[in-house]
């Protein structure tokens, strides 16, 4: 009878071991099931943007894919064309970028529209000793005063006496044109002479420096970002 019990209870034993593992394996695999699921989730919403041609949206969904999922199908799958997806979306992000750094106004003046585009230096300049500051570059057509591109300093001022020269550099290449500043003190500003010039020659490159002169001696340069300027806000400059 003791023999019989305890021969009973192994297989009890043993019947639960099985069940154990059999779920075990059971959980593992609904694990492994609903992580695919959840891969395939990500990869719709990657061939969506993809489809859509927003490279920045599908470059975040790939990069979570293979990021959570690196060993699910769906990421396998997505690897041959994502590299090109990731490079237009680091591109577009960038457009995006540069088309912020622009601000642009119009406003009610002279009986009609002043519009202006405006972007500040990409890093602040010490003009005077008092501390780095910003420079702004404004391109502004006027309804009065007509088309016009200038420098505003926020400190110091220009040295610019009856006239003098900026040097523009852009994608390599130097340019001299004559600036003058105006004889008033209700802004900093010193006038770019050329505008159309200046106009055609930032919207052909992503990045332009200008040196200009200065009230306490010598030059600064200031460098902007300008890739992103949109010429459809300043209708007729292009």
């Amino acid at each position: 009878m003791k023999k019989t019990i305890l021969l009973a209870c192994c297989m009890l034993a043993l019947a639960a071991c099985g069940d154990r593992e059999a779920e075990q394996r059971a959980a593992v695999a609904a694990q492994a099931a609903a992580r695919e699921e959840a891969a395939a989730t990500l990869a719709r919403e990657y061939d969506n943007a993809v489809t859509a041609q927003n490279w920045e949206m599908a470059r975040v969904h790939g990069a979570a894919l293979l990021s959570q999922y690196p060993d699910s199908q769906a990421a396998e799958k997505m690897k041959a064309g994502y590299e090109e997806v990731k490079a237009r979306g680091e591109a577009a992000r960038e457009e995006r970028r540069l088309q912020g750094l622009w601000n642009y106004a119009q406003v009610a003046d002279g009986g009609g529209i002043q519009r202006s585009a405006m972007i500040y230096s990409k890093d602040p300049l010490d003009l005077d000793g008092s501390g780095a500051k910003p420079v702004q570059l404004v391109f502004r057509d006027h309804p009065k005063w007509k088309r016009s591109a200038y420098l505003v300093l926020q400190a110091s001022d220009f040295r610019c006496p009856g006239g003098c020269k900026v040097k523009v550099i852009a994608d390599g290449a130097a340019k001299s044109m004559d600036a003058w500043r105006p004889d008033t003190d209700e802004a900093i500003a010193m006038f770019i002479t050329n505008d159309k010039a200046l106009w055609k020659l930032l919207r052909k490159t992503k990045v332009a420096s200008i040196e200009f002169p200065v009230k306490g001696g010598g030059t600064r340069t200031a460098v902007f970002e300008t890739g992103g300027l949109d010429g459809s806000q300043m209708p007729g400059w292009d």
